[in-house]
């Protein structure tokens, strides 16, 4: 028990003066306001990529809402055209110009249900095959094949 304590007291007193010195304690303190600064200048860093993915998404909308907005004055600069005017009323009073001829078509007419079968047809027929997975794609690029249509 007596030869344990003592083990325990040259323990204690080895760690006291061999470790706990002035040296080592400033050296612990450098590396927690090391540590400490590093870890405030990843969490600025972070805080910085936020703020600059919500300024380009906003800068984004702020666009999107530039491009709407010309859109609808171009389009209220068409409706006040001669031309819209033209075609509207020759839409709804069924009117032509000289040397035109007005057909007007019943909408569940065969001819109707013809041109939009038609043009269902060859909607299907022009659409492309879904792509490749990613993978696939990486395999031909780097195996060299070329992608099947």
């Amino acid at each position: 028990m007596q030869n344990r304590q003592r083990q325990l007291k040259r323990l204690i007193y080895h760690i006291r003066y061999e470790y706990i010195t002035m040296n080592n304690m400033v050296l612990v303190i450098a590396a927690v306001i090391a540590i400490s600064w590093a870890w405030s200048s990843v969490e600025a860093v972070q805080r910085n990529y936020e703020l600059q993915r919500e300024v380009d998404d906003k800068k984004q909308q702020a666009t999107l809402v530039q491009l709407q907005a010309e859109n609808l004055q171009f389009e209220q600069q068409y409706y006040k055209s001669n031309e819209y005017l033209t075609l509207e009323a020759k839409r709804r009073l069924g009117l032509a110009e000289p040397g035109e001829k007005v057909l007007i078509l019943q909408t569940n007419s065969p001819a109707v249900e013809a041109e939009s079968a038609k043009e269902d047809t060859t909607s299907v027929e022009t659409t492309n095959p879904p792509p490749l997975p990613p993978l696939q794609q990486w395999l031909d690029f780097l195996v060299g094949t070329k992608p099947k249509n």
